[in-house]
């Protein structure tokens, strides 16, 4: 026995993948402040964790970590005296800049500004 089975277009519309993909990572809390520091120039542990307030040094380390994961950022370790630790972006990190800064300009345009300062 044959089932007529008609295909509906509308149940093939789905969120793109690439979009699913770049909101994983992008999406999560503190992403986006850590690759905007990270867009000037290689920071230390220490001055990232101070150029991004309210961000704890676990959720940093977290995070930094995750973006390494996904291969925009690099962890480098500068020999001491004192040992310090410096993270930069890779250059897939670094082709992030346009967009980000678009975005930066889209909620200027667009969202309210409830932060003071």
């Amino acid at each position: 026995m044959a089932v007529d089975q008609t295909h509906d277009p509308e149940q093939c519309k789905g969120v793109d993948a690439g979009i699913t993909r770049v909101f994983q990572v992008l999406g999560k809390r503190w992403n986006g402040p850590i690759l905007s520091v990270l867009m000037d120039q290689p920071t230390h542990f220490a001055n990232l964790r101070r150029a991004i307030p309210g961000i704890s040094e676990r959720m940093l380390s977290d995070r930094l970590t995750e973006l390494g994961g996904a291969g925009l950022v690099v962890r480098e370790v500068d020999e001491g005296p004192p040992l310090r630790v410096s993270y930069r972006l890779t250059a897939a990190g670094a082709a992030l800049g346009p967009s980000l800064r678009e975005l930066g300009e889209w909620a200027k345009a667009h969202l309210p500004d409830d932060s003071p300062c």
